[in-house]
């Protein structure tokens, strides 16, 4: 039955039905598509895990992921050391705290990783002689070193200015608690400011380790033997074009497994705020 209009006591058109517009006819063919592109890789890739090349370079691979899960943490714990100080020099009224600062940060996230990599792998080459002088070109001639020198620098900015952004959208009562309790700025900022800054900072942070991750790719460029190292050496035996799809399923599943990982973090650490 259809309702009748209240002011008019006639009874009203039934609702129109929207058409079918080329956006949404389009955004329907799409979709279609994914579906049966993932329905045929997940075919393609279940018919070749018996196949000679799975079979010959698997453990390759494993031990790719290993050097990739190495290069990553050591970035990112070695940055989130870094990122404190130049977040709390960002955040300083001091200019001469908060120039350099302000300058490294804009340094490392305008220009490329890629660039930073080779400005220190192949850039450390010129400076040898000054090097052997102080006793570093042990650490400067290993690619490995270099690599987790730059992301460390790399990541350390982004991870600095996530930090600033979430200390900075702290109360200020948070600050003016603490000095009614007698407490210090020191402690007030350790105790009291930091760890609510992180827990505001856990999504922002997830986002820059996923990005890590995927860009640890770089790595295989200047000779280190990670997943996509591993995947260029696999290919140039082979010339089979699978090795990069199972390097592209393996770094889905790093990404989606510690999404779920980050996710089950965040949820556990901010259960208090949802009650």
């Amino acid at each position: 039955m259809t309702a009748a209009n209240p002011t008019t006591g006639t009874a009203a058109p039934p609702p129109r039905a929207r058409p079918w517009t080329k956006s949404k006819i389009l955004g329907h063919v799409l979709m279609a598509v994914w579906i049966l592109s993932g329905a045929y890789l997940v075919f393609y890739l279940t018919t070749n895990i018996g196949s000679p090349f799975f079979a010959r370079y698997w453990r390759e691979y494993v031990d790719g992921f290993l050097v990739t899960l190495q290069i990553v943490s050591l970035s990112l714990l070695i940055g989130a050391a870094i990122s404190v100080p130049i977040a709390m020099a960002r955040s300083s009224s001091w200019k001469l705290l908060s120039g350099p600062a302000y300058a490294y940060v804009y340094f490392f996230r305008g220009t490329p990783l890629l660039a930073q990599t080779f400005l220190i792998y192949y850039g450390a080459g010129s400076f040898r002689p000054e090097l052997q002088a102080v006793g570093l070109w042990w650490f400067f001639r290993e690619a490995f070193y270099c690599v987790v020198f730059a992301f460390s620098l790399n990541t350390s900015a982004y991870q600095a200015e996530i930090l600033r952004g979430a200390i900075q959208n702290m109360p200020r009562g948070q600050w003016e608690g603490g000095q009614a309790l007698g407490l210090s700025r020191p402690v007030i900022f350790f105790k009291i400011i930091l760890p609510q800054a992180l827990m505001v900072a856990l999504r922002p942070y997830g986002n820059e380790i996923i990005l890590m991750i995927k860009g640890s790719a770089i790595a295989s460029i200047v000779t280190i033997y990670d997943v996509m190292g591993e995947t260029r050496r696999a290919y140039s035996r082979s010339y089979d074009f699978q090795a990069y799809i199972w390097a592209a399923v393996l770094y889905l599943m790093i990404v989606e497994t510690l999404r779920r990982v980050w996710d089950r973090i965040e949820e556990r650490l901010t259960r208090h705020l949802k009650r």
